[in-house]
């Protein structure tokens, strides 16, 4: 099967607007031809004044000539200008549509695969490569047209005036393409994808940088201790460091080609003077030595177009990077499930392909008990409620919600179901109802009052003039993690879903506001089925069931009594944890004496 152009991959977006691409093309070139016939009446004018020398007196079509030139000028500029007007309105409506296209289809994509992207880079994805298309259409198409539009005109007057001197004219070109030839290609191709490679991982590395700040501010460290940043910037600039040495030698040798017709020119002068120059060569040499100039723009012209298209290639690449992934998918004959229970039968999952993060997982969480998730970072406890919540879909094995399989209950549905509660929330920069909103965005009044309540916000509401009204991250309205996660469970509660994942919802709360966010749960969690992922054990004591995760596997499971009494490993990681404890205790104390 015949791979699909770029162009016409573009031109798909446009709609009806491809034919105004189409017209920018043609006015264009009829451009390029126009800005030619100006050097016809400087030749004119050339030829007069060397006719009339000695005597300026006869003169008399001086002044036409040079308005006819000024004229055509003009005309060649309006033309262009035509021909920009209609590339741009198409190549804003491509680009357009490439961002709507690329921003519903991340909608409809698993959150995991958004994750795996990273934000950084989709970001770049979606604004930039399709800025990069626009500057594709909008500018080089057209240029690319008139600049193969003047060396046909460029042809004809070259050899319309003295063939000699046209063929000398030709030389440097012929070189300077050869060179610009050494200087593309495939090879140019992957060094363009290396570039925009380099450029995503900086602005990946950076997003995570700048989430990063409060935790570098609180521990007092170094920028340097976020190595990969630091690292994602050298590479870029040993890269590009090594590309300019690279291309050094051939650029050098390409500037000197196209530039050395007037050396060829000269040459000739010498050489044809000593056979008997006419006035006609004379005037012919001055009317080349105005127009060879125009030889070297349109060369360099055609030298950016290739390099541009294989921007346009990788961006457009990156672009189907996005839409290759495949969308989350919906159900046929969709069902709703006919309670809270969360069943997971033989799940393994990998997210590279090859290392499996959960494997051969089965186990039952009926409805109304709350369950851990303990074992070492890496065990695959996240995973378990990416898996539950169709961040991710599983390779082999189901998910079962309800009776009924995550895959056959609506998207819309499964998030009514399932409420989540990330170490870290985000609120948007909206009013705190606002935020609350998202929860639930028919809810009432005093249905937010009331979730604002239960999640312990009464402090946080009173202590701003608006109340609930309250623009948060404006005017200086900030709130501390442990108060944004205080908003967020109000979130989930205003959701009411009968599941609620809890990812180590008090990791970063200060021991004020870890109280209130542990009460505030506890409102949550009344009779609904609950899932904890937790780091402090002290967390899992009161759960009715735990599960330990390592290497994406039950190792064991039980409540927290039989669990120490089964002396494996969850008794030692309990031991640790006390331990650890302990010795936070002395050390406090150590500090007090």
């Amino acid at each position: 099967m015949k791979k699909q152009s770029n162009l016409s991959i573009l031109l798909s977006y446009a709609g009806n607007h491809k034919f105004l691409t189409y017209a920018s093309w043609i006015l264009s070139a009829i451009s390029a031809l126009l800005a030619l016939v100006p050097f016809l009446y400087i030749w004119r004018i050339i030829s007069e004044i060397l006719n009339t020398s000695s005597d300026f007196a006869y003169s008399k079509s001086l002044t036409h000539y040079g308005w006819m030139a000024v004229l055509f000028a003009v005309i060649s500029i309006l033309v262009y200008i035509s021909a920009l007007m209609c590339s741009h309105i198409s190549a804003f409506r491509v680009a357009a549509n490439i961002r709507i296209k690329a921003m519903a289809h991340i909608v409809k994509m698993p959150l995991g695969a958004a994750e795996k992207f990273g934000s950084g880079k989709l970001r770049k994805i979606v604004n930039e490569s399709s800025a990069a298309t626009e500057n594709y259409l909008a500018h080089q198409l057209p240029d690319k047209w008139g600049a193969i539009a003047t060396p046909v005109g460029l042809l004809a007057l070259l050899f319309v005036f003295d063939w000699r001197l046209g063929l000398l004219s030709l030389i440097p070109v012929i070189l300077g393409f050869l060179i610009m030839m050494s200087m593309t290609g495939s090879k140019m191709l992957q060094k363009m994808k290396e570039y925009q490679n380099a450029l995503d991982d900086m602005s990946n590395e950076a997003v995570e940088y700048v989430r990063g700040i409060p935790v570098v501010k609180t521990f007092g460290q170094t920028i340097f201790t976020f190595k990969k940043f630091k690292n994602s910037i050298d590479s870029y600039k040993t890269w590009v460091i090594a590309y300019t040495k690279q291309l050094r030698l051939p650029m050098l040798f390409y500037t000197t080609a196209i530039n050395s017709v007037f050396a060829f020119l000269i040459a000739a002068a010498f050489f044809f003077a000593h056979s008997g120059a006419t006035y006609e060569f004379l005037l012919n040499l001055i009317f080349y030595i105005v127009i060879t100039p125009v030889i070297s723009l349109t060369l360099t012209r055609i030298m950016f177009q290739s390099e541009n298209e294989m921007i346009v290639d990788d961006a457009l690449s990156r672009i189907n990077a996005i839409f290759n992934t495949a969308p989350l998918s919906q159900a046929e004959k969709p069902a709703e499930p006919l309670d809270a229970s969360v069943r997971l039968e033989n799940v393994t999952f990998s997210y590279d392909g090859m290392n499996n993060a959960l494997e051969n997982v089965s186990l039952t969480i009926p409805q109304g008990k709350t369950v851990a998730f303990v074992g070492p970072s890496g065990g695959g406890k996240s995973t378990i409620a990416n898996i539950i919540t169709r961040f991710f879909d599983p390779d082999s094995g189901k998910v079962i919600i309800g009776g009924v399989d995550v895959k056959d209950i609506q998207k819309e549905q499964l998030m009514n179901t399932v409420s989540f509660v990330f170490q870290n929330s985000r609120l948007l920069k909206a009013s705190i109802l606002d935020n609350i909103l998202i929860g639930n965005p028919k809810a009432t009044h005093e249905m937010v009052i009331n979730a604002l309540r239960a999640a312990q916000c009464e402090d946080i509401i009173e202590k701003f003039p608006k109340g609930i009204d309250t623009v948060i991250g404006s005017k200086g309205v900030y709130l501390s993690s442990g108060e944004q996660q205080r908003i967020a469970i109000a979130r989930a509660v205003i959701k009411n879903a009968p599941i609620v994942i809890f990812d180590e919802a008090t990791a970063f709360a200060d021991p004020d506001n870890e109280r209130k966010v542990q009460k505030a749960l506890s409102e949550l969690s009344k009779g609904k089925t609950v899932i904890m992922i937790a780091h402090r054990l002290s967390a899992v004591a009161k759960t009715d069931m735990i599960y330990v995760l390592k290497d994406g596997s039950i190792i064991e499971e039980g409540s927290f009594e039989q669990l120490i009494a089964l002396q494996g490993f969850f008794e030692a990681m309990w031991k640790e944890y006390q331990t650890s404890l302990d010795w936070k205790v002395e050390k406090e104390e150590a500090k007090n004496d």
